[in-house]
């Protein structure tokens, strides 16, 4: 079973990138979107409805921003279900975490906020990774193989991020959030990514200044999170796929598809 994460910077966008095409090569599973940036009445119908998946959207209240979807593999005895949310209010209404349950495992599309433009949105982050930390421990206390995917607006360690040094005041990368990462991991999840690339450092977003992607100067901010009993195989990120500012990433899992 082959799971992909993307952050598509509004999906409308990522289409006119080549997202269609792009899709029938890479062949997932399931497919979580981050950053939607549509509803039904502004997205074209054979993408709100794609033949041959069954899709969650969650739009955020506000036109054009946030959202979160997932898409799955409409076959024969696969009956997917799918619910949104994680309980907080204001995040809910942004439309920050949408799920499908499958027979083998539960798929979370999830956006974190990003306090890149401010102490208000770093408040407004932090006080959601306060909430969101007590659910990711339930999830892995319940038994189910679950994954998180999606958009954290985290580098956890040096390695996820080119400029480490000069970032390490910066939303993304501050200590506190790190120490959020850190005590997520010992909780029992597993960065699928860095699981199976001990060493890589490679990225998955690249600011649009001072042609970053051309010369490689990214974060790490897009995970696959697994509880322990999901059986990892392989990950990597699409570096080149150039449909939005970040690289859609990719875990294989040991289920068969």
């Amino acid at each position: 079973m082959k799971v992909t994460t993307l952050n598509v910077n509004g999906l409308r966008s990522a289409e006119r990138r080549g997202f269609s095409s792009w899709l029938k090569k890479a062949k997932p599973d399931v497919l979580c979107l981050q950053e939607i940036r549509c509803d039904e009445e502004s997205l074209h119908p054979s993408l709100w409805k794609p033949r041959g998946w069954k899709v969650a959207w969650h739009p955020a209240a506000q036109k054009g921003y946030a959202g979160t979807a997932v898409w799955a593999k409409g076959g024969k005895g696969r009956l997917p279900q799918f619910s949104r949310g994680t309980g907080h209010a204001r995040a809910d209404a942004e439309g920050r975490a949408t799920c499908v349950s499958l027979p083998e495992v539960d798929v979370w599309s999830m956006y974190l906020p990003s306090g890149s433009s401010g102490p208000e949105r770093q408040a407004w982050k932090m006080e959601f990774l306060e909430h969101i930390f007590p659910w990711f421990e339930g999830i892995v206390r319940s038994g189910r193989p679950t994954l998180v995917c999606g958009d954290l607006n985290i580098a956890h360690q040096p390695i996820d991020l080119k400029n480490w040094r000069s970032n390490q005041k910066n939303s993304g990368f501050l200590p506190e959030e790190r120490a959020w990462f850190t005590r997520l991991l010992g909780a029992g999840w597993r960065d699928a990514f860095r699981e199976l690339n001990p060493e890589s450092s490679a990225y998955s977003w690249w600011s649009n200044r001072g042609n970053a992607r051309e010369n490689d100067v990214g974060w790490r901010i897009d995970y696959v999170l697994a509880t322990p009993d999901v059986p990892l195989v392989a990950a990597h990120i699409e570096r080149e796929a150039g449909l939005s500012d970040h690289a859609p990433v990719t875990v294989e899992l040991g289920y068969s598809s």
